[in-house]
C-alpha cells in the first residue's frame, strides 16, 4: 500500500503536469487553430445564455476558492485574525454556492447537448469523455464540501493543503494525502485525470482567454487617401461675402 500511495500522491501529480504542459505545447505548435470552443451558438442560444454564464462564472469562483483553500496556509489566516469558524463557514457558503452554480450550469449545457439534435451531432469523441469526467469532478468536490458540514469533520487545511503545497517544493508529503478521506482522494484523482485530457479536448480554449484586451491600446483607424481639411460652414460663408465685396 505504501508504494501505491507514493505512485498516486508522489509521482502521478508530476506526470499530470508534464502531460498538461506538453500537450498544450504540442497542440499549440501543430493545431493552433484548434484552440476553440467549437461554439454551437448558431444551433441554439436560449439554453446557452442560461447555462454558459452559470458554468463559467461559477467555475471562476470555484477556482478562486481552491487557490485560497490550498495555497493559503493556516498560519496566515491566523495572523489576519480570521477564525477557523468564520473561514469554514465562508468556504461552505461561498464554495458550496459556486459549486452548485457550476453544476447547474453544466447540467443545462448537457441537457442542451443531448436534447438539441444539431448540438448533439456536433459532439466530438473527446466531449463524450470529458463531460462525464467533468461532472464526476464537480460532484466529488460538492460531496467533499458537504462533508465539512458535519461536526468534527475533516480539516483539509491540515492534510490535502499541506500535500498540495509540498508538490511545489518537489518534496510531496504523501502521508498527508494518504490519510485524507476517500472523497477528497477521489476528487484529486478525477481532477488529475481531467487535467491529463485537457489539452486534447475543447477545454484547451481556456488558455486563449483574451486577457490582452484589458490592457491593449486604442486602435486608431486612418484612411489611406488624404482627406480635405474640415471647414466650418460659417467660415465658408464669411469668405463668400468678403469675395463679393472685393468685386
Amino acid at each position: 500500500m505504501k508504494h501505491l500511495h507514493i505512485a498516486l500522491w508522489g509521482v502521478l501529480p508530476y506526470l499530470t503536469l508534464v502531460l498538461l504542459a506538453g500537450g498544450v505545447t504540442w497542440r499549440y505548435h501543430y493545431d493552433r487553430f484548434g484552440f476553440t470552443t467549437r461554439s454551437s451558438q448558431l444551433h441554439e442560444s436560449r439554453l446557452l445564455r442560461i447555462g454558459g454564464p452559470l458554468f463559467h462564472y461559477g467555475l471562476l469562483f470555484v477556482i478562486a476558492g481552491h487557490v485560497a483553500g490550498l495555497l493559503v496556509p493556516e498560519w496566515l489566516t491566523d495572523r489576519l485574525h480570521i477564525s477557523e469558524r468564520l473561514y469554514h463557514a465562508n468556504a461552505l457558503l461561498c464554495g458550496g454556492g459556486a459549486g452548485l452554480a457550476t453544476a447547474v450550469g453544466l447540467a443545462v449545457l448537457l441537457y442542451r447537448r443531448l436534447r438539441v439534435p444539431a448540438v448533439r451531432l456536433a459532439t466530438s469523441r473527446s466531449d463524450r469523455v470529458v463531460y462525464p469526467l467533468l461532472t464526476a469532478v464537480l460532484l466529488a468536490g460538492l460531496a467533499a464540501t458537504a462533508s465539512g458540514m458535519a461536526a468534527n469533520s475533516y480539516d483539509y487545511r491540515r492534510g490535502v493543503s499541506i500535500w498540495f503545497r509540498s508538490l511545489f517544493v518537489l518534496d510531496p508529503d504523501v502521508s498527508a494525502m494518504a490519510h485524507a478521506p476517500l472523497v477528497y482522494q477521489a476528487h484529486a484523482l478525477l481532477a488529475m485525470a481531467l487535467f491529463t485530457l485537457w489539452p486534447f479536448s475543447r477545454l484547451v480554449h481556456a488558455f486563449t482567454a483574451p486577457v490582452g484586451y484589458l490592457v491593449r491600446p486604442y486602435v486608431v483607424y486612418r484612411s489611406r487617401t488624404p482627406s480635405a481639411p474640415y471647414r466650418h460652414p460659417a467660415v465658408g460663408a464669411a469668405r463668400g461675402i468678403s469675395g463679393r465685396r472685393r468685386r
